[in-house]
This record gives C-alpha cells, structure tokens and sequence, in this order.
C-alpha cells in the first residue's frame, strides 16, 4: 500500500490528502501522516493547517510546537482559513508571537516558551482580517475582540459591535457571545436588555462556558428576561461543571445560601475550593470569610491561608481582612509589620478603607518609614477636597510629626477646620485653646469645644471640661456640673474620672465631705493602675479614714503608687514603716 500511496501523492496531492484522512479516521496514524506530509510539501493549504495540527497536538507525530508554528503559518499564508483564525486565537492568548525575542528578523518559531506570554495584539488583527475578508464568521469573532481589547490606539468599539453581529448572524457562537458584551454597554432598555439574553441564549446553547454563566447572571437578575433564582442556579451549576471559575463561585456560594437551590454547605464549600484552587481570588476570599464567620469558633488559621492566597493576587477586600488578622494576631502571629505590608497593597491601589487603617496604624507608631509621609500625603489631598476628618487626622500628623514637620500654628488652623463636624477634633482644639499651643490662650472658647465634644459623648472631653468648670477656669465654677460629667465618664471605665470623684468626695471645692464614697471611687481608679489614687487609697486605709486602719493593705497600694514613679507617696511608705 506504501507504493500506492506514493503514486496517489505524485500523480494529486488532493487524492494524497483525502487517502490521508481515511487513513486517520482506521486510526492508522504514522501512515496517515506521510500522505498528509506529502500533501502539504505539495502545497495544499488544507493540508499543510493538518500537519501544524499533528505537530501542535503530537498526533502520529512528535509533538513539537516550532514545527507545528512553521506548517501552521505557512498554510495561512496559503489561504487556509482555519489557520488564520488559529493563528489569531494564539496571538490574542498570548500563546504566539510574530518575532522571537531572541532571533531577531530571522526565520523563527512562532510560538514563545510554553508559558503564557502577552498577547500580539497587531498579529493577532493581521490574521482575523484576512480570515474575515474569507468570509470567516470566527474571524469576524477574533477581529471584534481585537477591535475592542487591544492597544487604544487599535479600539473601534463600533466596528467591533458590527463584526460581532455579522458573526453571530452566521451562527458562530463566539459572535453571539461577543455581540451580547457589546449590547451590554447600550443595553438601557428592555428590548435591548432582551435581544442581549437572546444573544446569549444562543451562545450557550453551543455550551461555551462563559455564556452559560453569564445567561446564569442575567437570569438571577432578571434583566433581559423574567428572574428565576432555580434556573440561574442550574446554569451556574452547568457552567461550573466545565470549568467556569466564576460561575464554581457562584454555584457554590447558592449552595451554601440554599439561593435557588436546596442548602448544602459542604458541597458549596467543595466548589469555592475548587475556583479558589483553580485560581480564583473571589473564591479565596469568600472561603476566608467562611473560616473567619464560622459559628461560635472560627478557624482563623484556614481564614489566614486562603485571605493569603488572595490578597497575593491583588484581592483588595482580602488583603484588608489578612492585615486584620495580623493586627489582631488571629490565625497567625501578630505583627505590624506584615498588617501594614498587606494594608499598604490595597492603599496603594486607591482602596479608601484601607487606606484609613493604614493610617490608623501609622498614627499609632506602626508601618515603614516611608508610610507616614504616604499617609500625611493622603490626608492632605482630602483635606483640601473638604473632608472634616481628614482635616482631623493633618491636624493630628502636624502635632505629632508623622510625616509632616511639627507646627502646632498650622495644626490648630486644621483642626479648627475640622471641629466644626468631628468630636475628637473640637476635643482637641479645645485642649490646645486651655494650654496656649498653637493658638492664643482663650480659656472661654476651650470650654464651649469641649462642651461640644462633651455633649457628644466624648469621655476625654467630659473629664477635662469638668476639670475647668471645679476650677473655674474659663468661667464660673459649678462642682456640682463637673461631678456629673466625672461620675459619667467613670461609668466608661475613665480612671482619671474615678480618682476625681474620689477627691470631690473627700471634701472641698464646696462639696460635702463623703468619706466612704471618697474611698469607693480612689479604689476603683487604684485596680485600674491609677498611680495617685493608689497613693490616696493607701493613705484612707492606713488612716483608718472609713473604719478600722489596714496597714498591711495600705502597704501594698502605696508600693504600687511608688512603682509608678508618684514622689508623695515614697514618704507615706517610709512613714508607714515606721508605725508598723
């Protein structure tokens, strides 16, 4: 047979061809191949696409990517149209290239490395055109996407919108797939809402993936067509069954939600895995929130991986959630370090939220060196668009010094600004107005900010206005005001208040003396670690002020205040010893 073989291919390279594709079909390969050869050195475009394809897919063959790449451009050369549009494909993916990196103007393979390298765009519309000028309803596919994807300079969103639906009236199902993404950017009334889930009806109904989930999408929706969560959910479940990451997302998460379908939490759990392994950041993230959220004991530990494995693929709300754990020191060590690395990922990228926290941790000593000057950078392009708590957090950055020069001239000027709508800044403002920082002592307009923070329910106003109305500083003095603003800043657990209250009581500032009271206050601001009061609770119980003396106790709290570095009470000790 080999002899008539030969003879079939000298005397027509067609026949040569069609013997060839008998051949192949009985499964006779290696002699399938020889004809097929013989065919395309001959010059037949459709064999020569043939043999591209037995190197491409090492069928009857060695598999050999430069060779398949010669063949395949070759038979494009020729006129074969199936090779144009494959060649197209292989541009746009990224999987082709005209020019070898490193052959220069020479006879190259046309493929790159076997990873994914980026799309050429330029060759990629060479070959879509003249498959298109064909007649080519794929060709016309591939140029629309071109048309709409590649360089600006390239971009004809009108032409694309043409080709793709001269494709999809030719019944391709890219075509269809393509003109539904173009309707989608017009599509701002019903009939075009529904000619867009017509369109992508049809291109399911060839079973590409991406069509199947998007219809998945629309139908969940309702938009284009009636809403039916059930039949969303049976498309999610079809598309996911190809391989659709997004819709294993989708599928999983209506599983877990009982959306559409009967609830089952481990079978939707198995389908986020699945995307999140595939690749999938969405997936990833949503099975951190899974472990984090779950019940009354969360698996930080697994929240933490799969956070990772997201935010390292630039999932904002992710990075966000694994700086948290970070911060917090659940699921992993704590470190500040790593919770500013992750923050900073997403501040960078414009992300508002994180961009706070990042700053919130830079305020309180934490990030890198360069993250203050980035953060006070920040604050100050918001500050000047008029937003109040930006004005704030500038303020703060000028009294502190992060990232800006100390001024406390130009801080009050800011947190002026920004007391007309943020408490901690009329707080603020007010206390530099009391001490003359800043701005001009002015003891009247300290007390009316902190009246305005106070009435806010700010505790660190509440103490230091009632400090000035015992005083009367600023104005007239009203103890009686002053006790009610202490007593309510102590129920928030404000030791400074308590160790107030526990002086107002003792006697004085035209109060009556109540001592039991007075000793109540002192040893509640003493187990807070409050070093005066600790002094004074040591003296009422050594004195015996509210009954029989505890020197012994008295002792303990009076190291304890010595240990915090209050002076008076070194001498209460020492005299204490003595007596005892």
């Amino acid at each position: 047979m080999l002899v008539v073989d030969r003879l079939i291919s000298r005397v027509s390279p067609e026949a040569a061809l069609r013997r060839s594709l008998r051949l192949t079909e009985k499964g006779r390969h290696p002699e399938a191949f020889a004809l097929l050869t013989l065919a395309a050195k001959a010059g037949v475009p459709d064999a020569e696409y043939r043999v591209a394809q037995c190197y491409l897919q090492g069928s009857g063959v060695p598999l050999s990517r430069s060779e398949g790449a010669r063949w395949l451009e070759r038979a494009a050369r020729d006129g074969s149209v199936e090779a144009q549009v494959l060649l197209s494909a292989l541009c746009i993916r990224g999987l082709a290239n005209a020019k070898s990196p490193d052959q220069d103007n020479k006879a190259d393979p046309l493929f790159m490395a076997d990873t994914t390298g980026e799309p050429d765009f330029e060759t990629a519309k060479k070959w879509a055109e003249r498959a298109t000028r064909a007649g080519s309803a794929e060709g016309m596919a591939l140029l629309a996407y071109v048309l709409t994807c590649g360089p600006e300079s390239m971009r004809d969103l009108e032409g694309a919108h043409r080709l793709y639906k001269r494709s999809a009236t030719a019944g391709c199902p890219q075509g269809h797939l393509g003109y539904a993404l173009s309707l989608a950017r017009v599509a701002t009334d019903l009939p075009r809402r529904q000619q867009m889930a017509e369109a992508l009806r049809r291109a399911a109904d060839a079973d590409l993936p991406v069509a199947i989930y998007l219809l998945g999408v629309l139908t969940e929706q309702g938009v284009g067509l009636e809403q039916d969560l059930e039949g969303a959910a049976k498309l999610y479940r079809r598309a996911a069954e190809a391989g659709q990451r997004s819709a294993q997302v989708r599928w999983g998460t209506a599983l877990l939600e009982g959306r559409g379908v009967a609830q089952d939490r481990v079978t939707g759990e198995v389908w986020l895995r699945r995307a999140a392994l595939a690749g999938d950041p969405d997936a990833a993230s949503l099975l951190g929130d899974l472990f984090a959220r779950r019940g009354p004991q969360p698996n930080y530990v697994e929240a933490a991986e799969w956070y990772r494995r997201a935010a390292e693929v630039g999932h904002q709300p992710a990075a966000r959630a694994l700086a948290s754990l970070y911060l917090t020191g659940a699921g992993v060590a704590q470190d500040r370090d790593e919770a500013a690395k992750w923050l900073r990922v997403t501040a960078d990228a414009g992300d508002p939220a994180s961009q706070v926290d990042l700053a919130n941790l830079v305020l309180q000593g934490g990030g890198d060196r360069e993250d203050p000057q980035m953060v006070a950078g920040w604050f100050l392009e918001a500050a000047r668009t008029g937003d109040l708590v930006a004005a704030f957090n500038v303020g703060v950055c000028l009294v502190e010094g992060i990232g800006l020069e100390r001024d406390e001239k130009e801080a009050a000027s800011w947190l002026r600004r920004a007391a007309e709508g943020v408490t901690e800044a009329q707080y603020m403002y007010g206390r530099m107005l009391a001490d003359g920082r800043g701005v001009p002592l002015d003891l009247k307009e300290a007390r009316n900010w902190l009246l305005r923070a106070s009435d806010a329910g700010m505790v660190d106003a509440q103490v230091a206005l009632a400090e000035m109305l015992v005083n009367g500083r600023g104005g007239a003095a009203y103890p009686t005001v002053a006790l009610s603003l202490f007593e309510q800043a102590a129920a928030k657990g404000h030791s400074g208040a308590m160790f107030a209250l526990g002086a107002l009581h003792a006697g004085g500032y035209n109060l009556p003396a109540k001592p039991d009271i007075a000793l109540r206050w002192f040893r509640a601001a003493a187990e807070l670690g409050h070093g005066h009061a600790q002094m004074m609770l040591g003296r009422y119980l050594s004195g015996g002020l509210t009954g029989e003396p505890n020197r012994e106790e008295a002792r303990l709290w009076l190291e304890r205040a010595v240990a915090q570095g209050v002076p008076e009470a070194e001498h209460d000790l020492a005299q204490l010893g003595r007596e005892m």
